[in-house]
């Protein structure tokens, strides 16, 4: 692998340094006039001055359903949550939507834009079957070199109500899956305990993480959350558990939230927000000061539940600022960590950061300050994913592009 030596960059906003990186990883962060010799044969790139940022984290995105790319999609699908998991089962059943094509290209999207880790949520159902999850893992391993791919073995339509599900994700684990999926356990499956018990065991029996949707408000939401605390605490999975969305937690009353919140601090549950506008959202600040690792993501992106979204975790962490109404500058660095290291943590992406030792996951933009980066999302001037540059000015490289 060509090593690299960086000139002139201020990571996160402070003095500049020069950066050099030996075989995918960061070797040495020297100031700016330290004389940092370049290795033999080493590409030197000038940051004139740019704000370095790490690699950029997705916590929470369907790579599988996208239709970033293809022809606009006529959404007329209706409000409730079964109407969308309906909609879409059928749709990509009888439109032939190919998920190792559509995933690749939304990845590539991700990574041109300097995303270079992110976990993905893959529909796995008996009328699809594994095919949705075979076509994702095809993307994994063809940017393995310079993007890190959590897939999520996910069952949208329910795990209890279509019977096989919970066999195909048993199969989905042993076939690569990292991480186990769950969908509310109440309003969709409708028998909580047995729900829980079910995923809860074939996670322990395959010793994979859990990564649960609790779309559930309020008391429901609540329980729910509650059970699930309950299993992860009973079964040792202390650091294992992550909720995605936990709508309830901005539900119930601040004494009932705060004593849940206080117990996925203790067992090490994270939780996983797109704050999108149109529900309740777990209170951020609320969530960082009782010890709740919380991190951002988008959720789908242009696929037949919504035809929002973009593949640039600046944008998704200006909409978490706009959403929590942060303000200030430190509060706004907060909401650029929930895309960044607290993304990094939450989903147990290992050596990140600005640190000799670390991965050489780099991002360089315009900008004065952190907050200016969100506020702005300025083109991404280079984009280094394991050492490698793999983009500039927005656009991958030729030899990327074409993996």
């Amino acid at each position: 692998m060509p090593s690299l030596l960086i000139r002139n960059v201020r990571p996160m906003g402070a003095s500049p340094v020069d950066v050099r990186v030996q075989d995918g990883h960061i070797t040495e962060i020297a100031e700016l006039g330290a004389a940092l010799a370049a290795p033999a044969g080493a590409t030197i790139e000038d940051g004139n001055g740019a704000l370095l940022l790490p690699g950029l984290v997705e916590g929470h995105t369907h790579l599988d359903k996208t239709m970033w790319g293809m022809d606009w999609y006529r959404n007329e699908v209706g409000t409730n949550l079964t109407d969308k998991i309906e909609n879409e089962r059928v749709f990509r059943h009888s439109s032939g939507h190919d998920a190792a094509t559509q995933s690749l290209v939304l990845a590539k999207a991700f990574l041109a834009l300097g995303t270079t880790r992110l976990r993905t949520h893959v529909d796995v159902d008996t009328q699809a079957g594994l095919r949705h999850l075979e076509g994702t893992l095809r993307t994994r391993e063809a940017l393995r070199e310079v993007q890190q791919i959590q897939i999520v073995a996910f069952p949208q339509s329910g795990l209890l109500g279509r019977p096989g599900t919970a066999e195909l994700l048993d199969q989905s684990l042993a076939l690569g899956a990292d991480v186990l999926g769950g969908l509310d356990p109440c309003a969709i499956d409708g028998d909580p305990v047995k729900s829980l018990d079910v995923l809860f065991g074939i996670a322990h029996k395959h010793q994979r993480p859990i990564d649960i949707h609790l779309h559930e408000p309020g008391a429901m939401g609540a329980f729910s959350l509650d059970l699930i605390l309950q299993r992860t605490e009973a079964l040792g999975m202390q650091g294992k558990v992550a909720i995605s969305h936990g709508f309830c937690l901005g539900d119930v009353s601040e004494r009932e939230r705060d004593a849940l919140l206080a117990r996925m601090a203790r067992l090490g549950v994270v939780l996983i927000t797109s704050a999108p506008p149109s529900r309740t959202v777990p209170p951020l600040m609320a969530c960082r000061q009782a010890g709740v690792t919380v991190l951002g993501g988008n959720d789908g992106i242009r696929d037949t539940w919504s035809p929002y979204g973009n593949p640039d975790m600046l944008e998704r962490a200006m909409i978490i600022g706009l959403r929590y109404n942060l303000r200030r500058d430190d509060e706004i660095e907060v909401a650029l960590g929930t895309v960044t290291h607290s993304g990094a943590r939450g989903c147990g992406f290992e050596a990140y950061g600005l640190v000799p030792g670390n991965r050489a996951d780099l991002v360089l933009v315009d900008a004065q300050t952190v907050a200016q980066a969100v506020v702005s999302r300025p083109v991404r001037k280079l984009v280094v994913a394991g050492g490698r540059i793999v983009a500039r000015n927005g656009v991958l490289q030729a030899d990327v592009a074409s993996l």
